[in-house]
């Protein structure tokens, strides 16, 4: 799951190599908008007849990708760094396979650590109920709650909490590398 993903990734980071140099910032609206100019792009690459990318840039998917990466200063990811700096190793692997192959499970591998950062946690199985289990005289019956203590227990818990620091979360925003520019894929 995690490799086919890092090949799509490799993909759509060959296909955008170098979309930053092509957005433009209009701030003639009450917001400033963000707009890619698809002409400079694909006639800077060269690919001014590819009907494939020009379909793939027209499309509401990557007006999607424009609005959402298109801002100079929010949290960057591995796509971000794919583009900005590992151009040309991945124009380098283009005629290696195995290379190629060793790149895609280094970012399969950074795939899953972002989605599994700890790996220590670990889900703790249950074992099924024997047999006849639910038949056991020495079983405790569950205690009744104590509706004064519980209040007491989220009284302190809310004194805690309100004296505590806001929590944050850990994705800081910094200044999206622009990489190399349209010009360099020719």
């Amino acid at each position: 799951d995690k490799e086919v993903r890092a090949i799509f990734l490799r993909l759509f980071a060959q296909l955008f190599q170098g979309y930053r140099s092509c957005l433009q910032l209009i701030r003639i609206h009450a917001e400033p908008v963000i707009h890619f100019h698809k002409a400079a792009f694909l006639g800077q690459r060269g690919l001014i007849e590819n009907d494939f990318l020009t379909k793939v840039l027209n499309g509401m998917a990557f007006a999607g990708f424009v609005s959402e990466r298109g801002p100079p200063f929010r949290t960057c990811d591995l796509f971000d760094e794919l583009v900005a700096f590992e151009v040309e190793r991945i124009k380098a692997e283009e005629g290696n396979p195995p290379k190629m192959i060793k790149h895609v499970r280094e970012l399969a591998e950074q795939l899953f650590k972002n989605e599994n950062p700890n790996p220590h946690i670990a889900f703790q199985k249950v074992p099924r109920p024997t047999e006849g289990s639910h038949l056991r005289v020495h079983i405790l019956p569950f205690p009744w709650i104590n509706e004064g203590r519980v209040q007491e227990l989220l009284q302190e818990g809310l004194a805690r909490s309100q004296g505590a620091p806001p929590a944050t979360r850990g994705d800081k925003k910094c200044v999206v590398p622009a990489g190399p520019p349209v010009g360099m894929f020719i």
